[in-house]
């Protein structure tokens, strides 16, 4: 197999939170090639569990990027330079579904689309939720937001009937599933 390894970038956009740069590459036999990479500060998923486990609590809120609404886990970026994960986790929720999470759990982590960006993305289900009084949300889209209990034993079918179609929150139900189901709201 061939090595790889970044050699130059040059800026070539900056827009808000993301810069689109192109990134020259050298392989071990002397080629180079470059390859646009859209660079992103990551970001945040977390599947709240309601206290009985059965069911996650998502959101419905207006995509721009697909021209309408989306069901999704609440979710954010990783925006506040020297945050934690957790903490802007927490954060999130918060700010989504106004309830600050008793115990959150790391479930996993990944690369939403590592061919073109590099967005790094921490997955937590959240956990003896606590309800907080007074408005919630910062944007305009999150103070539009819907909240929506879905059963646990409704995914398989709302992920083939394309009700769910965002990859975070597809991940998100299924592992917050398999870690219900295995036991995990237990405190441990």
């Amino acid at each position: 197999m061939t090595d790889f390894r970044v050699v130059g970038s040059t800026t070539r956009h900056v827009a808000s939170f993301l810069e689109v740069t192109d990134v020259e590459v050298a392989a071990d036999d002397g080629s180079t090639f470059t390859r646009a990479v859209v660079r992103h500060p990551g970001a945040v998923v977390v599947v709240p569990i309601t206290d009985d486990g059965a069911h996650a609590l998502l959101v419905r809120q207006f995509r721009a990027a697909t021209g309408g609404a989306l069901l999704e886990v609440p979710a954010g970026k990783r925006d506040v330079p020297g945050e934690p994960p957790e903490a802007t986790a927490a954060r999130e929720l918060e700010e989504e579904i106004g309830y600050r999470p008793g115990r959150l759990v790391p479930l996993c982590e990944f690369y939403n689309s590592p061919g073109f960006c590099d967005e790094y993305t921490h997955l937590y289900c959240a956990l003896e939720l606590v309800p907080l009084a007074g408005a919630r949300g910062v944007t305009a889209e999150e103070a539009a937001m819907t909240i929506e209990a879905v059963s646990f034993d409704a995914v398989d079918e709302l992920v083939a009937s394309r009700a769910i179609v965002d990859a975070k929150t597809i991940i998100g139900l299924l592992l917050a599933r398999r870690f219900v189901a295995a036991g995990g709201l237990e405190a441990t």
